[in-house]
């Protein structure tokens, strides 16, 4: 029997292989785990660190439909599981009736969430208030991740993280959901209203300094105007770290308990 897909989605700062625990994880649990990169990023961290331009200028829409069109090339539609950016990303995918369920993972706000939280702001600021990253590709510091990244972590664990995934990323996409408010025809909108979707997992972080709860909780309203079934579980004291750091296994085993739950395998 074919086993079920289902496509890992990084968002902003981490190459697609940092999910290969997940992977791991996932295919021992007897599915299939695809890990698609966003367009523009090479196969590996090292060469995609050498090479910026490559992806520098995507947005939303780009990566969007990259992504659609690998998930076409599947045998069946997808699971889609993403975090941050990518977390945005396959709720916008599963509203389009990509993907079979989502779990979005401290997601990117849609449009309709109209604050930036506190901390988000703070972390955000030094690429949000220079218009000109606009068209670049954009790298973290060690003192940014720290900060809007590994907040909870160790400085050890927060050094091992950042030099084996981080990667440079599209601003774009950055200014796209934080400016999705004044923009009448947002790339960062999502058809929440969907009834026919399948069914969709958010999970936020009480401690994450780059996607407020609120900003998840909100979204969670949003899904409300809807039948389809949409959940929220929250964790107490996790950072933005929470899908590459050393508690990555709890949210592995939600994620899998989920999606028994909903008989999605």
């Amino acid at each position: 029997m074919a086993k079920t897909p289902v496509m890992f989605v990084h968002g902003m700062w981490l190459h697609s292989t940092s999910w290969q625990p997940w992977a791991d994880r996932f295919e021992a649990a007897g599915y299939d785990p695809v890990m698609p990169e966003w367009p523009g990023v090479a196969d590996t961290v090292a060469a995609t660190r050498e090479s910026p331009d490559a992806q520098a200028g995507n947005g939303l829409d780009e990566i969007g439909e990259h992504l659609a069109q690998f998930a076409a090339t599947l045998d069946s539609k997808p699971i889609l599981i993403g975090h941050s950016v990518g977390g945005f990303l396959v709720e916008k995918l599963l509203g389009d009736d990509v993907g079979r369920a989502a779990i979005a993972i401290s997601p990117g706000q849609i449009k309709g969430v109209k604050a930036l939280g506190p901390n988000q702001a703070k972390s955000l600021f030094s690429i949000l208030s220079h218009p000109g990253n606009l068209h670049k590709a954009v790298s973290l510091d060690p003192e940014q991740f720290k900060n809007s990244f590994a907040n909870q972590l160790s400085q050890e664990e927060t050094d091992a993280l950042y030099e084996k995934w981080t990667i440079p990323s599209p601003a774009r996409t950055l200014f796209q959901l934080a400016f999705s408010a004044v923009q009448p025809h947002s790339p960062a909108e999502v058809n929440t209203k969907n009834e026919a979707r399948g069914p969709l997992l958010l999970m936020a972080s009480k401690k994450d300094h780059t996607v407020d709860p609120v900003l998840v909780h909100s979204a969670l309203k949003q899904y409300r105007k809807s039948s389809a079934v949409t959940e929220l579980i929250d964790y107490d004291d996790r950072g933005h770290s929470l899908v590459v750091d050393s508690g990555a296994r709890q949210l592995m085993d939600d994620s899998l308990a989920w999606l028994d739950k909903h008989g999605l395998h």
